[in-house]
């Protein structure tokens, strides 16, 4: 019998550990915080060993080999110790996807992966298809396989799951674009832009990589690299003869000599970010002969991703806005792009080596105030003082959103898009979103 350690006890930690202890490993969780109560139920009730509040068990152990939770990085004392004693370190991702023969969707990139994620699942599900979706988005793939077989799996994955990948293998991969992000991480954008291409590392000339053709650095990369996989590009800004382009409110795709071409007039998601989330999502479909009248209704009735554009309320004639899910400049300038009114900026949060050069054409166009909502704000103001005449910083949401009330007039949009990591005051990014909305809803 196999023995494996599972680091982390979270979604993917405890997905993994009963994916494995159903297929027979002798399995051993260690977790260096607390451990949920619900989880802990589900350890003991699985007979699976578990340690919490430290690694010290787990590092005198020698298994078979280690699944690391994403959020474990390489450099932890734990990691180091298993990679010196030749023990083989793997991601939850990499696991899972030794335990399934489905046909693997997998989507990742700096933004819209989510939503072109949630897409692709809702086309595919629409058609009919024995279809799930999950990976960094909800479900984690080991749960996914726990007790279900399915044709196809959609799965969104990030760079830290992809850095613990050995064999994982999508028949078709999407990069939706790439701009720095997680530099706190990686050592340099260098290094996160491999971390994402290792999503292709080990298909072939028989699987697919669609793409964010407009996107330079993805272009760089594939000019610089030898890419396996047939190279499907999509863009909103030149013609494509093999892959998909946006022309006259229209959606074009070729692929091998079969063309698909349908209006995104009635899409229900709007913008020049969701045209290409869109893109990429029904070209997946194309490949997989799904029929236009499915993904041109899959496209026209999608509801939207909670915390990423979200409208919330009107009140006195203000848009409050939230976009809590924009974690990276990159995001925010998305969200910045598409605001039409004048606009209530509330940014912050932890910094992930952020350079906001690229977004001040926008906030001096748009933005008539920033509110601040971080712990350490001194970055923020020092870029943005002498772009907007009123910035403000605040440590709390209802703080935050009391001081836009007070600012907005009738006619301007309050908008929740903090361009960084929420762990300083919130839980996550989805506590963040839900806090905005309920201090928006008491006023």
């Amino acid at each position: 019998m196999k023995s494996i350690i599972i680091l982390g006890a979270g979604e993917s930690g405890i997905g993994c550990a009963l994916l494995a202890h159903s297929r027979g490993y002798n399995v051993f969780v260690s977790d260096s915080n607390n451990i949920q109560e619900s989880t802990r139920i589900q350890l003991t009730e699985n007979n699976i060993e578990f340690e919490e509040s430290s690694h010290n068990k787990a590092i005198n152990m020698k298994p078979d080999f280690v699944v690391k939770s994403p959020g474990i990085p390489d450099s932890s004392q734990v990691i180091k110790s298993y990679i010196k004693n030749n023990i083989n370190v793997i991601s939850e991702v990499e696991f899972a996807s030794r335990h399934t023969d489905s046909e693997i969707i997998a989507i990742t990139g700096s933004n819209g992966k989510t939503t072109t994620t949630l897409l692709t699942h809702q086309i595919l599900s629409d058609q009919g298809l024995n279809v799930t979706i999950g990976g960094n988005i909800g479900t984690s793939f080991s749960s996914l396989l726990i007790s279900n077989d399915y044709n196809y799996l959609v799965l969104e994955v990030s760079s830290f799951q992809l850095d613990g990948i050995v064999e994982f293998k999508p028949h078709i991969a999407v990069i939706t674009n790439l701009s720095p992000d997680h530099l706190d991480r990686y050592k340099n954008y260098e290094d996160y832009i491999k971390s994402k291409f290792r999503i292709v590392m080990n298909q072939d000339a028989n699987d697919y990589l669609i793409y964010d053709g407009d996107d330079p650095t993805i272009n760089s990369y594939i000019n610089q690299n030898k890419i396996r996989s047939k190279l499907i590009p999509f863009s909103i800004e030149r013609k494509i003869e093999e892959g998909a382009y946006y022309n006259n409110q229209s959606i074009n795709i070729s692929i091998n000599k079969k063309k698909l071409a349908m209006s995104t007039e009635n899409f229900s998601i709007k913008g020049k970010h969701n045209i290409k989330n869109a893109m990429a999502a029904a070209t997946v479909a194309h490949l997989l002969k799904i029929r236009k009248q499915t993904i041109r209704k899959s496209l026209e009735h999608f509801q939207s991703v909670e915390h990423r554009l979200e409208n919330v309320l009107t009140i006195n004639k203000v848009n409050y806005i939230n976009d809590s899910k924009a974690t990276n400049v990159n995001a925010t300038y998305y969200a910045l792009d598409t605001m039409e009114a004048p606009t209530i900026w509330i940014v912050g949060g932890i910094d992930k080596g952020n350079k906001y050069e690229d977004l001040f054409p926008l906030v001096h166009k748009k933005v008539k105030a920033i509110i601040c909502l971080g712990k350490n704000n001194f970055k923020l103001v020092e870029n943005f003082e002498n772009i907007v005449e009123y910035i403000v910083e605040t440590t709390s949401m209802e703080e935050a959103v009391s001081t836009a009330y007070k600012i907005a007039k009738p006619g301007y949009n309050v908008l929740l898009s903090p361009a960084c990591a929420s762990f300083d005051l919130f839980d996550d990014y989805k506590d963040r979103g839900r806090q905005f909305k309920a201090f928006v809803r008491k006023l």
